[in-house]
């Protein structure tokens, strides 16, 4: 068992603007706790967490990795994620399995974009929240002005709980009330601050309080944890990652303040699908049944596929049988492993609060909850609103023959990276790969010829147009087939009409009297499936369409179910061609941030890419970010466009956001193309 229990445990995601200094101070951190002898630098590409190659070459985190150490009785797991916005995917996943989340902001740029975009995120989790002013001794950074622009930003509750002193050397700390001059504010006011804060979260502590009383430790560290609970209180701090400044502060307020797994909220574990899922409370009991959530897989060269998992109730051993979801057969935890950022040290047991992983263990995927007893067969974690990746590529293999291996190598990618999606166009016989950006793909494509040795060739993929109908129509076919013996006979009557935007396909069997047997209906369902796929008009996926069959003829000899596949593919094609059919594209939310001198030239430039700008927001350092809504095909080239526009300095964000008709000469251009495809 391990030295800790599950009260010593601090479970902490970093996230932040990329250039913050997370990777930095965690090794900092690690280095100040004896868990390493010495700091290792991104320069040099020595960090315990940043142990990627291309990640060294790139001298940023590209991937979350975990790392612990062991300070004054805690046990401090701390996930590292990656600043880029193209890699979203493991960082929101790492946030899921912590109680807190540490947003890191470099005290010289201030609030950057994707600060304001994971703080929300850790909000709508539920999470606890606190803020690490960093880098508070790089030349130029007004630290005053940071705190105010935070408090402006993320609401009043924003308060510092440590304020630095000594020319930037040391931290004092405001909440428990250490004496001092600090650099910025005043350490009494400071401390007036955050306990009128904390104590607002509970009425007797705030009567007691009023009336003068001295309030213990105790109730001090109870009404912080309620407050960090509740969103009612965001602490800040501040480091200095590489001078030392704050580490040792931080790593108290971890050991003081910061909740335990079974003082954070609880995981949002439900049971069950749909409307039907229940919320199920999960307690860090070591002796109750276990439920782990898998938040990370990795594929290490050396160990294989590495299952890395938050456990949240009972304890996991090595021999102990875990079932994968609702899976039937259970498989044995052959070795149990702690992740130190390359590393995987071998540990006897994982209890509740830990994050551990098991190596070799195919049928673990992403997201599945591990357990051991079928009453958590139905038990999973709430759904993570990952960003929809919408960057997409075609690729195929540059020598023949590697298609398998293409395969097996673009499968372990997207096990590793939510947002990384492969799709399979079977009418063009496209393999499209798809993330969150530019670089997203670049560094997966790297991947795939470092690690698995497949070199590819990329184009720009096929839209994801798709097509749908304007009004309710009727439709009628009649197949049949005569050939010498035994013929083939079907007649299908449709009724299709359309269904709200993202409804998908429903399908409705109102045939009554026998006119079509029982047993054929689900041939009819399938011919109007495969026409939901291939497209009517166009050739891309139909969407938002109620079909109903309400009648039909059958033959006892010749209906077979290949007629009635055929008569209810054209009587569909019938319908819609008398439904007004339409072809939708897909529209992306932006975020387009360049310096305000060009802000004209960026707004000139969407608008004839069709876009609506919905709004603009001033930063700091004489940045501004332009929000629009835009169609996805007016972003082929829009990367080299912007970076030539801003001389680099430009940067996007985009994610879906709905689904809006094409304009008339756009569809007819469409419509002619499928044709030329057809006659061809």
């Amino acid at each position: 068992m391990p030295k800790y229990r599950t009260e010593d445990i601090r479970n902490i995601t970093f996230v932040g603007h990329t250039g913050s200094g997370k990777t930095t101070l965690i090794e900092s951190l690690l280095a100040r706790a004896g868990t390493i002898g010495e700091a290792g630098t991104v320069e040099r590409g020595t960090t315990t967490t940043d142990h990627d190659p291309l990640e060294k070459e790139f001298h940023h985190s590209l991937d979350s990795a975990i790392a612990s150490l062991d300070f004054e009785g805690i046990h401090l797991n701390m996930v590292d994620t990656a600043g880029f916005p193209d890699f979203r995917g493991p960082t929101l996943a790492g946030m899921g399995a912590t109680e807190t989340t540490a947003l890191v902001i470099n005290a010289h740029n201030g609030i950057e974009l994707s600060s304001r975009r994971l703080l929300r995120r850790a909000k709508q989790r539920r999470l606890c929240r606190i803020i690490v002013i960093n880098k508070i001794d790089q030349e130029g950074a007004n630290l005053t002005q940071v705190v105010n622009d935070i408090r402006e930003e993320f609401g009043p509750e924003c308060l510092p709980i440590n304020l630095p002193s000594e020319g930037l050397t040391k931290i004092l700390d405001c909440f428990y009330g250490e004496e001092g001059d600090t650099d910025i504010f005043s350490l009494s006011e400071a401390h007036e601050a955050i306990i009128d804060q904390v104590v607002e979260v509970n009425e007797d502590l705030m009567e007691k309080y009023l009336e003068g009383e001295e309030l213990s430790k105790e109730e001090l560290h109870d009404a912080f944890e309620q407050a960090l609970r509740e969103g009612h209180l965001v602490p800040i701090c501040f480091t200095s990652a590489l001078s030392g400044a704050g580490l040792n502060s931080f790593l108290k307020l971890c050991k003081r303040l910061l909740p335990n797994p079974a003082e954070g909220n609880p995981p949002p574990i439900r049971k069950g699908e749909g409307k039907q899922a229940k919320k199920v409370l999960v307690q860090p009991d070591p002796d109750g049944h276990v439920v782990a959530h898998v938040f990370k897989i990795t594929n290490d060269p050396f160990v294989g596929k590495l299952s890395i998992f938050r456990i949240y109730q009972g304890t996991v051993k090595p021999d102990t049988q875990l079932f994968v979801g609702d899976a039937r057969k259970p498989f044995k935890v052959g070795h149990l492993f702690k992740v130190q950022g390359s590393k995987h040290e071998e540990v006897d047991a994982g209890i509740p609060g830990d994050i551990c992983a098991v190596a070799k263990v195919e049928e673990i995927h992403f997201d599945a909850i591990l357990h051991d007893s079928h009453d958590e067969d139905n038990f999973h974690l709430k759904s993570i609103d990952f960003p929809q990746p919408m960057y997409g590529l075609a690729i195929q293999t540059q020598a023949r023959g590697q298609e398998q291996k293409l395969a097996q190598a673009i499968a372990k990618l997207s096990e590793e990276d939510p947002c990384f999606v492969v799709e399979q166009n079977q009418e063009l016989n496209e393999t499209v790969i798809r993330g969150l950006g530019e670089l997203h793909m670049r560094v997966m494509l790297q991947r795939m010829n470092n690690r698995y040795h497949v070199d590819v060739d990329t184009r720009p993929p096929r839209i994801a147009y798709r097509e749908t109908i304007t009004r309710a129509a009727e439709g009628h076919y009649r197949h049949k087939k005569q050939t010498g013996g035994a013929g083939q006979f079907g007649e299908v009557f449709l009724r299709i009409k359309p269904l709200k935007r993202g409804k998908g396909f429903s399908f409705v069997n109102k045939v009554v009297g026998g006119s079509i047997p029982t047993s054929l209906i689900p041939a009819v369902e399938k011919g109007i499936r495969q026409i939901m796929d291939e497209g009517a008009i166009a050739g891309y996926q139909l969407q938002d369409i109620e079909v109903t069959v309400y009648d039909g003829k059958f033959h006892p000899v010749d209906s077979k179910e290949i007629a009635f596949v055929i008569a209810a593919r054209n009587g569909f094609l019938d319908a819609i061609s008398n439904a007004g059919p339409q072809i939708l594209e897909p529209i992306v939310s932006i975020d387009v941030t360049v310096p305000d001198t060009v802000m004209g030239d960026v707004t000139g430039n969407l608008a004839g890419r069709r876009a609506r700008i919905s709004g603009t927001e001033s930063l700091s350092g004489g940045q501004v970010t332009v929000k629009a809504d835009m169609p996805l095909s007016a972003l082929s080239d829009y990367h080299a466009e912007l970076k030539s526009m801003t001389q680099g300095q430009g940067s996007f964000t985009m994610e879906f956001s709905h689904y809006d008709p094409v304009p008339r000469d756009v569809q007819q251009q469409l419509e002619r193309d499928f044709k030329k495809r057809d006659e061809d």
